[in-house]
């Protein structure tokens, strides 16, 4: 008898539909999986024939084969248990296979029939409401992630297969899961940390302010213990709240990774911190199947590069094209597959290798050729996709000691959404939502500076030695600084302070 159920794989951070069908026929006992099946989806034969008969049901001891179609794609992960197992049942009579027709079915099973988690359930959710089917049957763990698609979509979870068998055979109704959005944003959008912590260092986040409000790219110079790991944290905190469409797509890229860890929803800006020694695969994403990278963990968020001239070369050289694109294509045999990577890139490192140059309060044993080695870790090409490089110098014991609270992250992000909503207002209809995103096109645009402002910037590349990047650079962040004041038109002092941000073109060893 053959019977077929409805499941779904993932490929990158979307959900396609497969087809799990199921034969039994006479011969041999015997059960075998078709349709590019890989690693946990070829064991689950054992965990299925397990599952059905510590659930009380009968499996068939006869021959079995099942397909998963389309049978030119691979497919991985543990999500096909559940679809299989009803499928077996559904052949052997046990349940009514008409309605395993009109939902897609997601689950591992345990081999006495509970049904436990699964990567990806939101983009499966939303492959059941683009694909108009009645609903998803998932594991109860992640009810919730998938009930965020919300209408008309019913996200139905169940805990073990006993009870999967009775919904399908109609003997058991199902509670659908639904969940308050705003209660959600407000229970997942909280941060633990804050601006005001952070002592002393008014010029570090001055200029992370423009950063936050025009999505610049950061590079902080300074030496140990000068703050640049406390105030890379609380970037996301000054930050615009997310939307839900942003939240949406966050959320994708983190169930796909398996790192929802329980939650519903990512509401909060995401921090990701990758140590020096991480492979070019693991930031940008890869594999035989390609997973999300820590650049598309950090989507909509912040990636944070400590010590960035420690990372290998051929690491930072990978970063080219998502900081240019926001975001990372990557090719194999079995196709190309495109990840999400709209970030703010925040790097820190030491003005030379012992730390202390141009620290008034430690000696610096580097020659200047092993300072200019170090930095040439970092190449130009990179340098100029950073458009605010800032010292930060050690904080002094007065500002240390000082009681006052500095400015909260709150104050701060009523500036930086207003200079965002001026941004919005500027790019509507042209695909982009600040000045970090401008084209040619939009800087010769909406970045034209005034006639001291001209001879000051011609000054500078003159003195500096700007590449054409770099001035583009300039000019949008000063754009950025403009719209912090409400100004229509770029003046010279923008342009000034924008210059000011060039800490590593300015620099002389």
């Amino acid at each position: 008898m053959l019977a077929s159920a409805l499941s779904s794989a993932i490929f990158g951070v979307d959900a396609y539909p497969v087809e799990v069908e199921v034969d039994i026929s006479n011969g041999l006992p015997a059960l075998k999986t078709v349709g590019l099946a890989e690693g946990a989806v070829r064991e689950a034969q054992e965990r299925v024939k397990s599952a059905i008969k510590n659930s009380g049901f009968e499996f068939p001891n006869r021959k079995i084969t099942i397909n998963l179609a389309p049978a030119d794609t691979r497919k991985e992960g543990s999500g096909f248990d559940l679809p299989i197992a009803l499928g077996i049942l559904a052949a052997a009579g046990s349940i009514k296979a008409e309605r395993l027709r009109q939902f897609i079915v997601v689950g591992e099973l345990a081999l006495d029939g509970r049904v436990k988690g699964i990567r990806g359930a939101l983009p499966t959710a939303l492959l059941a409401r683009s694909q108009s089917y009645a609903g998803v049957v998932l594991p109860q763990e992640n009810a919730e992630e998938a009930a965020v698609v919300g209408a008309p979509v019913k996200v139905l979870p169940v805990a073990t297969l006993s009870e999967a068998v009775e919904f399908f055979d109609e003997l058991r109704e199902l509670e659908p899961t639904q969940v308050e959005l705003d209660q959600l944003f407000a229970r997942c959008g909280q941060y633990d940390v804050d601006f005001s912590e952070v002592k002393g260092q008014e010029q570090a986040k001055r200029a992370i302010e423009v950063a936050a409000a025009g999505g610049h790219n950061v590079l902080m110079i300074g030496p140990p213990g000068a703050g640049k790991t406390m105030l890379a944290k609380r970037i996301p905190t000054v930050l615009p709240a997310m939307s839900f469409e942003e939240a949406i797509e966050t959320t994708k890229v983190h169930s796909v990774a398996g790192l929802m860890d329980g939650r519903a929803l990512i509401a909060t800006r995401p921090f990701r911190a990758p140590h020096h020694t991480i492979s070019d695969a693991g930031l940008i994403g890869g594999g035989p199947t390609p997973r999300p990278g820590e650049v598309s963990l950090a989507h909509h968020g912040v990636l944070f590069l400590d010590e960035l001239p420690e990372f290998r070369k051929n690491v930072l050289e990978v970063l080219r094209q998502p900081l240019e694109e926001n975001r990372i294509t990557i090719s194999r045999v079995m196709g190309t597959v495109t990840f999400p990577a709209n970030v703010i890139m925040v790097a820190a490192m030491n003005p030379c290798p012992c730390g202390f140059y141009t620290d008034p309060q430690h000696e610096c044993t580097c020659t200047p050729t092993m300072i200019q080695r170090y930095r040439s870790r970092i190449s130009g090409p990179l340098l100029d996709r950073i458009d605010i490089h800032i010292e930060v110098p050690a904080v002094k014991y007065k500002e240390l000691v000082d009681k006052r609270e500095g400015e909260s992250s709150a104050a701060i992000r009523e500036r930086v959404n207003a200079a965002r909503k001026i941004q919005l207002r500027r790019f509507a209809g042209r695909g982009i939502f600040c000045n970090a995103q401008m084209r040619a096109r939009e800087v010769r645009e909406f970045c034209r500076i005034d006639s001291a402002g001209e001879r000051l910037l011609e000054l500078a590349i003159n003195r500096l030695g700007l590449s054409a990047r770099a001035y583009a650079r300039i000019l949008k962040v000063a754009r950025t600084i403009a719209d912090l004041e409400g100004a229509d038109s770029i003046e010279a002092h923008h342009v000034s302070e924008a210059i000011q941000y060039r800490s590593l073109d300015r620099s002389q060893i």
